[in-house]
């Protein structure tokens, strides 16, 4: 069984789905602090007239040492209004708008009380459906890892490799240099990683990499995003 880890993303970028692609169960690890300024709350996509911006949804205060999954989303502010608002401006340029943003007003409709790793578990199940993606995806929280083991960061996904008794684990390779080979062939388990293909679309301006799906789908539609998922190569460690 293949397994791949990352913390729950809000909309992630197209490497992210890659990462689902190639795994045959992937878990979303919300067992570890909360971070500010990531992409639990917030991705990126295009500005009305060129570059970037910011998109997302504000979380309730929490304390600095909260774990992700003790992290509430704030929905006394209207966000999802904005989050559209923000999507609007892809209406002028785009083939796909109106397919996209029904789906996002779906995912984001009827929202109540709930965690971070709740919508956005939410938010990915919903686009796996719309990619068929059919793959396993559990929340760490729910299954109550051992981490007594855990003695630094590259560990975490180890324990949880064994204890889902996993045959192989796959991280994107920018992580790398977080892993040990050595401990990971002690448990039978093969280590890999992620290397996304150069990806490039027309976007109407100069290129923006790396932005949440939702760029993708608005320019490229369901049929060329799923053609995008295999984009990408598998290897083993990186040499020293």
């Amino acid at each position: 069984m293949k397994l791949a880890l990352m913390q729950p993303y809000f909309f992630p970028y197209l490497g992210y789905w890659q990462l689902i692609h190639a795994a045959d169960c992937f878990v979303l690890f919300d067992d570890v602090q909360y971070m500010k300024q990531g992409w639990i709350n917030r991705n990126r996509i295009l500005k009305p007239d060129k570059g970037w911006q910011y998109f997302g949804f504000p979380v309730k205060k929490h304390s600095m040492s909260d774990l992700i999954k003790n992290v509430y989303v704030h929905m006394e502010v209207d966000w999802p209004k904005r989050v559209l608002g923000q999507l609007a401006h892809y209406k002028l340029k785009t083939p796909y708008y109106h397919e996209v943003i029904a789906h996002v007003q779906e995912v984001l409709s009827n929202l109540d009380t709930i965690n971070v790793t709740m919508l956005n578990y939410r938010i990915l199940r919903h686009f796996c459906e719309v990619l068929k993606l059919d793959r396993e995806i559990i929340i760490s929280s729910d299954q109550k890892y051992d981490y007594r083991n855990v003695n630094e960061t590259g560990e975490w996904a180890l324990r949880i490799s064994e204890q889902m008794n996993a045959t192989e684990y796959i991280n994107p390779v920018r992580g790398a240099g977080l892993y040990s080979a050595e401990k990971f062939d002690a448990s039978n388990i093969k280590l890999s990683f992620l290397q996304m293909n150069p990806v490039e679309y027309q976007q109407h301006a100069a290129f923006e990499p790396s932005l949440s799906l939702l760029d993708v789908l608005m320019f490229q539609g369901v049929e060329g995003t799923k053609n995008y998922l295999t984009e990408y190569r598998i290897d083993g460690p990186p040499q020293e």
